[in-house]
């Protein structure tokens, strides 16, 4: 009979659904998580791309998203030609106004009304002056100096000029000279547009032109016939890879066009034409693929397994619609026509479940994947995909039902076949989860090694991040095995003094199936979750460990010897209680640090080593029999004692690593050990502070002292191989957590599928004289077993490949400290108090329905 040959059942499925809220709730979740799995895996790998492009773009100077025209050596008039074709062609494309810089080489000679004398620079770039900050000055067209040249020289705006002995615009203004690195906005121009105090013979400071006609005519008072060219363009920063690609497509057709018309002008190729972000580019495109396919391994197992639910969800609701459907058969119904019925009920749940995974995945992106901004393309992608899942899912239910009453009705139970399926229990799964994740820790192995070869990300293997997932996996099937065999060997346990035990394990004997089930996805879930939060949390803990080691704190900058030497006292105010200083001096192979005690183990970064610190540094006060007491940093066989221009070394105690020497060798002086004189002999100084960088920049700077080299924790190490693998393993956790959804859903399913069967058991009981409580204590027990046993092996093997792992998965292992594994107590107190709740809600509602159950329907039943 065809599906429409009987109409009512089908007419009245949707309804009829509604006899088992849970398993219409079971339907719609199990669809829910496979299509959020589903789109969840194209978004945190599209996200990933944008969140490297972002990076990229954070770390590019700002005028190198689009292209650049630069030459040194130009003649003006050259120099001029190209200016105005790349600003007549990019006005023809579509571009902003290019912005245009002008340097000249080091001008000696060079006089500044009472400052005579003087080696300057001269240049000049558009906006140039509004992106400065003016001291005075600033009405008339001239040359503006900075006060790197004015605090020491009375030069003031008014001023004559005289650059290479001949006479130019008068001095125009003062402004605030550059420190180094600059601001963002000059980022491209540092070498022209900043002084380095610490150059052998250093400039005074650098001229720029208050316009490009000043600049010009400068050149020609000068008979200077050669400049630098620098022509690029202030972009939007790009938020994709798409965008970033679209820049440069651009970008192409811009720099052919300006180069066939300086063709036609017969200049042919005087200027370097380049993208400089292409690069950058390629590296966030390779960024969101190795997050794509370190993951995709792991997605397309997850979202079996949501399709292994769904086949679950069928097999149940043949069981449950078992009359029924027997009897359809009888009518002369079909499998197929069957397998519609089964979809005509359950299909509205599944696809409102997809359709609110697909929602999910989009609008919980924050939840777990880097924020960035995502275009209409992967979110259409994504969707595409979990919508694809979604039409195999309600397939699949038709197929699994239809297949079963075929089987069934039409072909009859085939011998052996229950003894096949047997023997699948029997084979030994978990030597080959085993397997796998023996390869996966002989692939992790070499992770990090393309680092050393200067790769700005590690190559990409599957097979070495699905290692913690596979040895998780294996931890679960080994404790379903023994789960099982100890629940067959239950029926030998005689605890009838204890009737609450006995009852769990007779209850928990007889649904070995659906025990073991829940089990293996509990530990699944919560090992996953606990190996993949330690290892992202391991990348973030061994970025900020690795850097703070780099640079030697929050900001690290080198000073002046005069602060140096009068120690933190010198220091601006705002700088006294966040700041120490801290000597270098090398020789014979070693790096020698002078500290000062009484700020270093406040202000440095030290981690864990620091209370360690702290209990040595006091031994180092005062100079010992046979030299000066030191700490002994990366100790090697052929490591000096002799200390250059100090007394030989005597060790106090070794250490691992050290901030600014890692675990290079070295020693660590105190300062106050050492003799003015011996001070005086070191050759650097540097300020470590827990202040931004931008606050200590700007404290020396208007305290007037001297500053260089100024290095910020944030940006001391290329932070993208370390954000892949958190990225990627933010995935894993997702797939626990999504995991434990099912194994709650799991639990709450067996105790529904046999509430009859314990409501039958458990009203004889309480007529054979258990106390309420001890019923529910006895639902505590067996429901307490099953979730105690998934979260200890769980949490215990999580944590364990998580410890083994995050060193394996460092992308910087030249540099100390060796990644660990953080604090997990939270996440273990949180598995507990979770697995707390969800038993005594099983329990509750299993004597909830031994309570509401009518004993005389039951046996009747």
């Amino acid at each position: 009979m065809s599906l429409w040959g009987v109409s009512l059942p089908w007419r009245r499925a949707p309804r009829s659904a509604l006899s088992s809220p849970l398993t219409v709730v079971v339907a719609a979740a199990t669809a829910l998580l496979a299509c959020f799995l589903a789109a969840s895996a194209v978004l945190i790998a599209s996200s990933a791309g944008a969140a490297a492009t972002d990076y990229q773009s954070r770390l590019s100077c700002l005028d190198a998203y689009g292209p650049v025209f630069s030459r040194a050596a130009l003649t003006p008039e050259t120099a001029a030609a190209v200016t105005d074709t790349v600003r007549r062609q990019a006005a023809a494309h579509g571009f902003p106004q290019p912005v245009a810089s002008m340097f000249v080489g080091i001008l000696p000679r060079s006089s500044f009304g009472p400052a005579t004398g003087r080696k300057v620079m001269l240049g000049y770039r558009d906006q140039g002056l509004a992106h400065l900050r003016q001291l005075a000055g600033g009405g008339a067209a001239g040359l503006w100096v900075g006060d790197d040249l004015t605090r020491f020289s009375p030069v003031k705006p008014g001023d004559p000029v005289q650059l290479l002995g001949r006479d130019v615009a008068p001095v125009a203004g003062v402004y605030h000279a550059l420190s180094v690195p600059p601001p963002r906005w000059w980022c491209s121009q540092q070498n022209n547009a900043t002084v380095y105090v610490y150059a052998d013979d250093p400039l005074s400071t650098i001229v720029f032109a208050s316009d490009e006609k000043t600049y010009r005519d400068t050149l020609a008072a000068m008979k200077v016939r050669g400049t630098t060219l620098h022509v690029s363009f202030y972009l939007d920063p790009p938020r994709t890879p798409a965008q970033a690609r679209d820049y440069l497509n651009r970008s192409a057709v811009l720099i052919e066009a300006v180069r066939a018309d300086l063709e036609r002008q017969g200049l042919g190729d005087v200027v370097a034409m380049t993208r400089p972000f292409e690069r950058s580019t390629q590296i966030a495109e390779q960024a969101g693929s190795n997050v794509l396919v370190s993951i995709l391994p792991l997605a397309g197992i997850s979202v079996l397994v949501g399709l292994g639910g769904i086949v679950t969800v069928a097999l149940q609701w043949y069981q449950r619609r078992y009359p029924q459907v027997r009897l359809l058969a009888a009518r002369g119904t079909g499998p197929w026509a069957l397998g519609g019925f089964a979809v005509a009920e359950l299909g509205l749940p599944i696809l409102a479940g997809g359709l609110a995974g697909i929602a999910l995945a989009r609008f919980s992106l924050p939840l777990y994947a880097p924020p960035a901004h995502l275009d209409a393309s992967p979110q259409l992608v994504a969707a595409g995909i979990a919508g694809a899942v979604l039409l195999i899912a309600l397939a699949l239910l038709a197929a699994v039902v239809a297949l079963r009453a075929h089987r069934e009705f039409q072909v009859g139970r085939v011998p052996g076949k229950a003894r096949r399926w047997r023997l699948l229990a029997v084979v030994p799964w978990e030597l080959v989860t085993a397997g796998v994740a023996v390869l996966g820790w002989t692939r992790l192995s070499g992770y990090g090694a393309s680092s050393r070869l200067g790769s700005p990300l590690p190559q990409i293997d599957p097979l070495a991040l699905t290692y913690p997932v596979f040895v998780v996996l294996t931890a679960g099937l080994l404790s379903a095995r023994v789960a099982w065999l100890l629940l067959r060997a239950s029926h030998r346990l005689r605890a009838w003094s204890r009737p609450s035990l006995q009852l769990a394990v007779r209850r928990l004997a007889g649904a070995r199936a659906p025990v073991t089930g829940v089990l293996v996805i509990g530990v699944l879930a919560i090992g996953t979750l606990a190996a993949g939060n330690g290892i992202a949390a391991g990348q973030r803990g061994a970025l900020d460990s690795k850097s703070g080691v780099l640079v030697g704190a929050v900001t690290r900058v080198d000073v002046e010897t005069k602060v140096g030497l009068a120690g933190a006292a010198a220091l601006p105010e705002s700088l006294r209680g966040t700041g120490t200083i801290v000597g270098q001096t090398s020789g014979t192979g070693s790096l020698v640090l002078v500290v000062d005690p009484a700020t270093f183990t406040d202000d440095a970064y030290l981690g864990a080593l620091r209370d360690r610190v702290r209990a040595l540094l006091p031994a180092l006060r005062a100079p010992v029999p046979g030299g000066l007491p030191v700490l002994r940093i990366g100790h090697t066989a052929s490591q000096s004692a002799d200390l250059p221009g100090l007394p030989p070394a005597v060790t106090v105690a070794d250490l691992p690593w050290f901030p600014l020497l890692g675990s290079s060798p070295g020693y660590v002086v105190s300062r106050d050990a050492l003799t003015p004189a011996q001070l005086t002999a070191l050759t650097n100084w540097t300020l470590l502070s827990t202040a931004p960088a931008d606050q200590v920049s700007g404290a020396l700077a208007a305290a007037g002292l001297s500053q260089s080299n100024r290095v910020s924790q944030d940006g001391a190490l290329d932070a993208l191989p370390f954000s892949v693998v958190e990225w990627s393993f933010s995935f894993v956790s997702l797939l626990g957590g999504v995991l434990g959804v099912v194994a709650v859903l799991g639990l709450l399913v067996a105790v529904e599928v046999r509430r009859r069967q314990n409501a039958l058991a458990g009203a004889l009981v309480l007529r054979m004289g258990m106390a309420p409580r001890s019923l529910f204590g006895s639902h505590l027990i067996e429901l307490g077993a099953l979730a105690g046993l998934a979260g200890l092996a769980g949490i215990g093997c999580g944590l364990t490949v998580a410890t083994l792992a995050v060193p394996g998965f460092d992308p910087v292992r030249w540099l100390a400290p060796r990644p660990a594994l953080p604090d997990q107590t939270g996440f273990v107190l949180a598995v507990v108090a979770t697995g707390l709740a969800v038993v005594l809600l099983a329990g509750w509602l299993a004597v909830r329905s031994v309570r509401t159950a009518r004993t005389a329907e039951l046996l009747r039943g």
